[in-house]
């Protein structure tokens, strides 16, 4: 059928004529508007590492022109970035740096800036030792955003991100959430532990890590019963004291090393749980990353995938279903390394809540039945201490919230009544209230004003007894929908009194 043509040498497609040059129309365009390779030496001019180090793209933008002779003008630059010359002058110009990181990784992609020079994504070398100088002032931007390559880098970024957590710096407090930072290290996590699945682990053991993992479960019990604001300044605290001092002196690659950086990763996964229970995703989403380093250096493909889970949950709840499929998806194939049917259960039903979200209701569905099915087997005694509590009362609730978002109340409610009963057995306050906010909601959309009512005002009195902006969230979101229905007197006294429970922040 392709007698006499040729494929093109690029991406291997069969040409439409015999080219010569070997190359079709598209990839010919793509190289004449992409920049060229340089050699590692190029990198290394003073201009270009001082322009790098100062961590604004407008002046590596000039310093790259510059350092070409002839110097590059700025139209040909502008075509490379697909961006204007106009746009490119401006940038220049700007002595405010660009902190967007998915602009920042496509622009770098196009000028093909070595990866270990990418001062907002873990560059390594002189601009990785000036990130974490700049730490111990006044932190980047990009502090705990990066997957690094090296272990004992991603243990000064969880030393300096404990610090500033306890310190309560403005920059943790206004720092921005940016969902693509999730997506790049749960890449890079699944490529190592598919790489290291045939490495041997050793038994856990030692005194040390065996009370490290008892202070987990108690502080994993404050936040399932009281909520992530509870206690998270006590866990931070305790991590960067009592934890980060053994990383430093400890090897991963021994039995007790291992132990110890599993012990380490539950740590951070847990302080990144509450965090993200409070609101503050920006935080959350730097301590789940380094979670996640911590784990693939333990050969934990379980607890990867746990934290791939949360990323997973904080990316959908933030508006970024899509890319919580990804994560939710990429953490199942890693859990193909290790074992543990509760976390498998707990992705798939993340993943239907993805789903419901981008309004995929048949995806959805299959994805809440495997995650039941998955559930049925699992055996707690064969299972890690985080995985406890990823039990009936969290999954129905999570299933609950699944149909909620795909408009189907009847189902909504049957799973919201099973996670109440289970709450209510383990008196487990913040999931029972999120799980009365779903019945709420289902009672709402069948037009049954006192039920929904009734079960916004139980969601209440237990938000009120927790520290969870998760919690509060779903009460306020239900006053929002019920404030038009105040002539009812069920729903006027759901709305004087959780407002009494819970006011508006002044």
């Amino acid at each position: 059928m392709h007698v006499g043509k040729r494929r093109c040498r690029t991406c291997d497609t069969w040409l439409a004529h015999d080219n010569r040059g070997a190359q079709c129309g598209r990839c010919v365009a793509a190289s004449v508007l992409r920049a060229p390779a340089l050699p590692p030496e190029f990198w290394d001019r003073q201009p270009i590492r001082e322009a790098l180090e100062s961590r604004n793209i407008g002046r590596v933008f000039r310093a790259y022109r510059q350092a070409h002779g002839p110097t590059i003008p700025q139209s040909t630059l502008a075509a490379w970035l697909d961006l204007t010359q106009g746009r490119v002058s401006e940038l220049e110009r700007s002595r405010r740096p660009v902190t967007d990181l998915e602009r920042l990784e496509r622009w770098s992609d196009a000028l093909r800036v070595p990866r270990h020079l990418r001062w907002f994504n873990g560059g390594t070398g002189e601009v990785r030792n000036a990130e974490i100088q700049g730490a111990q002032g006044n932190p980047p931007t990009g502090l705990g955003l990066s997957y690094a390559s090296s272990v004992p880098s991603t243990v000064d970024v969880v030393a300096e991100l404990g610090r500033h957590d306890m310190e309560r710096r403005t920059f943790l407090a206004g720092a921005l959430f940016s969902v693509a930072a999730s997506v790049a290290p749960s890449r890079d996590w699944l490529l190592a532990t598919l790489e290291e699945a045939g490495r041997a682990r050793g038994k856990i053991s030692g005194e040390q890590v065996e009370a490290i993992r008892r202070t987990f479960g108690v502080f994993q019990e404050l936040d399932v019963m009281r909520g992530g604001g509870h206690a998270r300044e006590q866990l931070s605290t305790y991590l960067t004291a009592k934890i980060v001092p053994l990383l430093k002196s400890n090897d991963p690659t021994t039995e007790t090393g291992r132990a110890l950086y599993e012990a380490a990763a539950e740590q951070l996964y847990l302080l990144g749980w509450m965090s993200f229970d409070n609101s503050e995703h920006s935080l959350a989403q730097r301590y789940l990353i380094q979670s996640l380093r911590l784990a693939q250096a333990a050969g934990s493909p379980e607890l990867g995938a746990h934290v791939l889970a949360g990323l997973s949950d904080q990316a959908t709840l933030t508006g970024h279903p899509d890319h919580a499929v990804q994560l939710a998806k990429a953490g199942r194939a890693g859990l193909a390394q290790g074992h543990s049917e509760a976390c498998l259960a707990d992705l798939y039903a993340l993943q239907a809540r993805a789903e419901a979200a981008l309004g995929d209701a048949k995806a959805a569905v299959r994805s809440v039945h495997l995650s039941e099915s998955t559930f049925e087997r699992v055996d707690q005694d064969e299972e890690p201490e985080w995985a406890r509590f990823i039990d009936a009362a969290y999954l129905n609730g999570e299933h609950a919230h699944t149909f909620r978002d795909l408009q189907r109340p009847d189902e909504a409610a049957r799973f919201a009544r099973l996670s109440i009963a289970e709450s209510e057995r383990q008196n487990r306050a913040r999931r029972g209230s999120m799980a009365q906010a779903a019945l709420s909601r289902a009672a709402l959309d069948h037009h049954d004003l006192e039920a929904a009512a009734a079960a916004g005002l139980a969601a209440a009195k237990l938000a009120a007894t927790v520290k969870s902006s998760r919690s509060v969230d779903a009460v306020t979101d239900l006053r929002s929908r019920l404030r038009d229905h105040g002539d009812s007197p069920a729903v006027r006294d759901f709305l004087e009194v959780s407002g009494a429970l819970l006011p508006a922040p002044v």
